[in-house]
């Protein structure tokens, strides 16, 4: 089912950001139990099953305190999982790329990984390393790498050749870790194109 924040994070990828006023739109929740707080240059958005009035009163604001430690865990509740804080980039496809499908990688922690997160994961890889794209935040395409770490310079060829597995012009979403800065300075240095943040919550 189409999720209205998709539509959100397509539009800051054209350059359609919402309001800089401060203010915080609350959303249904996402697809398998997922929740989430996505924050924009001064505006936030939080997916949800709590309601608008539950939330808008614990007082976040788009201003960061939608990604406050405390806002995060009343979401999640007591034994709920918070996600890291990620930074959300993305790129748009060039539709050239040398990386062969993988099928034998279904047991790679990465690949596991990914598939907690997304559906319809599918892996790409050779010895350099592997790439998983699939659905991930509110169904956008979203990839990951996994470089063979002993050879620097693997893991920005890989997004290199990921980006090249997606139709030329179509967006392709990343989601780095801040403190990662290897990992994001690579992203950055191949036109990945910063548009907010995000922390994915599983209530329980």
């Amino acid at each position: 089912m189409h999720h209205p924040l998709l539509d959100l994070l397509t539009g800051a990828a054209e350059g359609r950001f919402p309001d800089v006023d401060g203010a915080v739109t609350v959303l249904p929740p996402l697809a398998g139990g997922w929740e989430c707080s996505v924050a924009f240059t001064g505006h936030a958005v939080v997916a949800t099953a709590r309601s608008a009035d539950e939330v808008l009163g614990q007082g976040p604001d788009g201003y960061g305190g939608s990604m406050a430690p405390d806002f995060l865990r009343w979401l999640a509740g007591p034994k709920g999982f918070v996600g890291v804080i990620d930074v959300m980039l993305y790129a748009r496809g060039t539709g050239a790329s040398t990386l062969p499908l993988r099928t034998d990688a279904d047991d790679h922690p990465r690949v596991q990984y990914a598939r907690q997160y997304r559906s319809d994961v599918r892996v790409y890889g050779d010895e350099r390393g592997l790439v998983t794209i699939g659905a991930g935040l509110a169904g956008r395409r979203e990839l990951s790498v996994e470089a063979d770490t002993h050879n620097r310079g693997f893991g920005t060829a890989l997004i290199k050749e990921a980006v090249g597995l997606v139709p030329v012009g179509e967006l392709l979403f990343a989601a780095v870790s801040p403190g990662n800065a290897r990992s994001l300075r690579a992203f950055l240095s191949l036109g990945f194109t910063p548009i907010g943040s995000e922390a994915l919550i599983r209530p329980a």
